[in-house]
């Protein structure tokens, strides 16, 4: 039996993620879903949105059916 899951490009916020110091913010996204870790990798609000930054996923954690990123924000582009 496979276990089903997601590969991801760029981050997708959908202003669900949680700022847990001044760049560095977590992200709990229901399913599994494997990201690239250590690269830089556009973030989104929404998929239809322009890039509103890239990040550096530091750390990506699979538990009951959640994947939990760890990213850190290098650039913005916007303030909104």
């Amino acid at each position: 039996m496979g276990m089903p899951f997601e590969l991801n490009t760029m981050i997708i916020t959908k202003g669900k993620e949680q700022r847990i110091n001044d760049n560095t913010f977590v992200l709990v996204k229901k399913g599994y879903r494997l990201y690239p870790i250590n690269i830089p990798t556009e973030v989104r609000r929404n998929i239809e949105n322009e890039s509103s930054g890239t990040a550096i996923i530091k750390k990506v954690e699979w538990e009951e059916t959640k994947t939990s990123i760890t990213y850190e924000l290098i650039s913005l582009n916007s303030t909104n």
